[in-house]
């Protein structure tokens, strides 16, 4: 018998109303001595919780509310009297479950009517409208610290935290970010965009308040899908190792932009998919509930972490070694249940990291996102009945569907390439590449740095890899690339995406820097193509060059419609060699990129001003074409050079080559435009490039 109770010796936190248990912990004993954290937490967490007639009291008034209304998306803007009252998290604190939950609802119901006619990310923020709520209700923001991984989720957290009336305006120019951002809000504790970034962030808080003597909570919020980064595992192995009181919520949904990839995800899945450890924590109630004294109680607690490093898959076991105590999984759509949960641990003395694994769905509640393959992640504007999003359409395709057909038709002659992409099939168009060499495609989950000396191994081997990654993103694993790829010369093949202005997605997300962290390595071979034509040549050249690392970038948008090779496969360009494109004289224009278009029709406003200026494409940026700038340089009175990338990049490579070569010395004028801050700000892409 004795035997048997302990192997049983679970209290549920809080029955759901189908008799689903999903997370428990022992009662709060008569007793106020606590053990040591690090010798058994279970005891601590014994220690701190409620009694039974507290529990109970939350059960009941939960059990009283009554059935959740049927959602109004009919296009009309919803009534939200519930939300009307709330412009800060303090005036939340006084509402009762079934209001919670109203507002929940109400928070869905004003997402969807908002971004509708903004476009933005939609699903993520649905499915953590619970949660939103909960956490204002119970933590004291901006003291307590909640920390949004990614940040694509925080449509509900910026409404909450007096921001509604602003939301008309998210991802526009001089309008909110689309992810939070320190100094829009102090309700926004750290800038976001990237992902994986939270735990890092939040345990550095957590340490910090307790340097400084400070009592307040952090919380960090982190999806499955950034969990396939290395950094999150980084942050959670130190957070078990400092002990600070820090709580982890992970929200899995099975999704991000895309379903995660890889075994950690697998583990995930087993964990709440495992009936065996529910049904245990279900038939130990009664049990339990007949069991009392402080000893009992932390034995339990021990026994339960065991118990779920045996049964509850892999998962619950890594983040128990790692030094996390674990909770879960938990429904994160039932509102009582994560606000008692949550009330228990911040009353908790000394819980250390807790990580609390919620499961929740993507899209919750509003059909058309939860049925779509991609749960609208990210939509433009759309009908809120059907969910059909209003793109506009276009004669040409986007830069990144070009690359994909060139990189397919170099494949289909060349069985030695091969693709990599950290969780961006979509977005980097290998979904494509996929279809049609399943085999050779690699999804590598969001692990940039993995990635690139993934990418670096096959190249050892006399493959062609041809690593896709956004140029922000690229940011990431840039140790890899120098060290892993450039220093020894590995002939890896880098296709930067979103180079440049990017958009909506603001700042976090700008391409402004890679032509200056690529540039500046001693073996790689730097280009930029001026039109969807020289991308697929520049595809071509990336394949062709084996002998050295090679790198490419191309923007956001579509093309401008010139004539494409044959089979969409390029032809390999001499390496190192620019062209021009018009002849004139006095003033050169030396564009690199597809501002190089720009420069065109900058060409044509000077024509009508008497100015007959010489265009030239540069395409390299490392090897420069020096007898092109030279030729420039001497002929012209003045040159002009405009990229669109930072301080440091390809104008900063022409200007040290017109120094070592004393054609500083004379009377050339010499200008370059690039973009400044303002420039990383603007989330416009038709965009005028005389303000930069």
């Amino acid at each position: 018998m004795a035997s048997s109770v302990l192997r049983s010796t679970f209290l549920p936190l809080v029955q759901a109303q189908d008799g689903q248990s999903y997370a428990s912990f022992p009662p709060k004993p008569t007793s106020t001595t606590f053990l040591s954290k690090k010798k058994n937490r279970g005891a601590v967490v014994a220690a701190a919780m409620e009694s039974d007639e507290d529990k109970l009291t939350m059960v009941e008034k939960y059990n009283e509310t009554k059935e959740r209304r049927m959602l109004d998306f009919s296009g009309k803007k919803p009534a939200t009297p519930i939300l009307d009252t709330i412009n800060y998290p303090n005036h939340m604190k006084n509402l009762s479950i079934q209001e919670l939950e109203s507002l929940a609802d109400e928070l869905r119901e004003e997402i969807v009517y908002t971004v509708s006619k903004t476009g933005g990310h939609l699903s993520s923020s649905l499915g953590v409208a619970e949660l939103t709520v909960a956490l204002h209700h119970v933590f004291n923001t901006p003291e307590d610290k909640i920390i949004w991984d990614v940040g694509h989720q925080t449509y509900p957290h910026k409404i909450l935290t007096g921001r509604r009336s602003r939301m008309p305006s998210i991802r526009q120019t001089f309008g909110l970010a689309g992810f939070p951002k320190r100094d829009e809000s102090d309700h926004d504790a750290f800038g976001v965009g990237h992902s994986s970034t939270s735990i890092s962030a939040g345990l550095g808080m957590a340490v910090g308040r307790d340097l400084l003597g400070k009592d307040n909570h952090v919380i960090s919020v982190i999806g499955d899908g950034a969990m396939t980064a290395g950094q999150a595992y980084e942050a959670m192995n130190n957070a078990g190792y400092l002990d600070s009181n820090l709580i982890i919520i992970l929200n899995d949904n099975k999704q991000g932009p895309a379903p995660p990839v890889g075994a950690l995800s697998k583990a995930l899945t087993r964990l709440h998919s495992s009936r065996k450890l529910r049904m245990l924590r279900e038939s130990a109630k009664e049990i339990t509930k007949q069991i009392a004294g402080p000893k009992t109680y932390g034995l339990a607690a021990k026994v339960d972490s065991y118990v779920r490093g045996m049964t509850g898959g892999p998962g619950a076991s890594l983040f128990e070694e790692l030094g996390l105590y674990y909770i879960g999984p938990v429904d994160g759509h039932d509102v009582a249940d994560l606000v008692l949960l949550l009330k228990k641990i911040k009353s908790m003395p000394a819980p250390g990291p807790v990580l609390i694994h919620l499961i929740t769905e993507k899209g919750k509640g509003y059909a058309p996102a939860e049925s779509a393959a991609d749960k609208m992640h990210g939509v433009v504007k759309f009908d809120t009945i059907s969910g059909k999003q209003i793109k506009t359409k276009t004669p040409t395709k986007s830069y990144t569907q070009y690359f994909a057909e060139s990189l397919i038709a170099e494949a289909e002659n060349d069985d030695k390439i091969v693709a990599i992409h950290a969780a961006m099939g979509g977005g980097t168009g290998l979904n494509l590449f996929q279809k049609q060499f399943p085999e050779r495609c690699f999804d590598v989950g969001i692990a940039e740095q993995h990635a690139v000396t993934f990418a670096a191994g096959l190249a050892t081997e006399g493959l062609k890899p041809f690593c896709t990654i956004y140029s922000s993103f690229l940011q990431r694993g840039y140790d890899q690339v120098v060290h892993d790829v450039d220093l020894q010369k590995l002939p890896v093949r880098f296709a930067m995406d979103r180079a440049g202005l990017v958009g909506a997605d603001g700042p976090t997300h700008c391409g402004a820097f890679d032509t200056t962290f690529m540039a500046c390595l001693p073996n790689m071979v730097v280009m930029a193509p001026s039109d969807e034509t020289e991308l697929m040549n520049m595809v071509a050249t990336a394949a062709a060059i084996d002998d050295r690392p090679s790198c490419f970038r191309y923007p956001r948008g579509n093309g401008i419609g010139t004539v494409l090779p044959p089979n969409n496969k390029g032809t390999p360009l001499e390496v190192g060699k620019g062209r021009i494109l018009r002849e004139g004289s006095r003033v050169a224009i030396l564009g690199y990129g597809t501002i190089v278009q720009n420069c065109i029709e900058a060409a044509d406003k000077l024509q009508a001003l008497g100015f007959q200026p010489t265009v030239a494409d540069a395409r390299f940026c490392k090897p420069l074409d020096g007898e092109l700038i030279r030729r420039l340089a001497q002929e012209h009175e003045v040159l002009i050079t405009v990229e669109e990338g930072s301080i440091g990049g390809f104008s900063s490579h022409v200007s040290h080559y017109l120094g070592l070569n004393g054609l500083l010395d004379g009377k050339l004028k010499v200008k370059h435009r690039i973009l400044d801050r303002s420039g990383h700000e603007s989330v416009e892409l038709n965009r005028d490039f005389s303000e930069f």
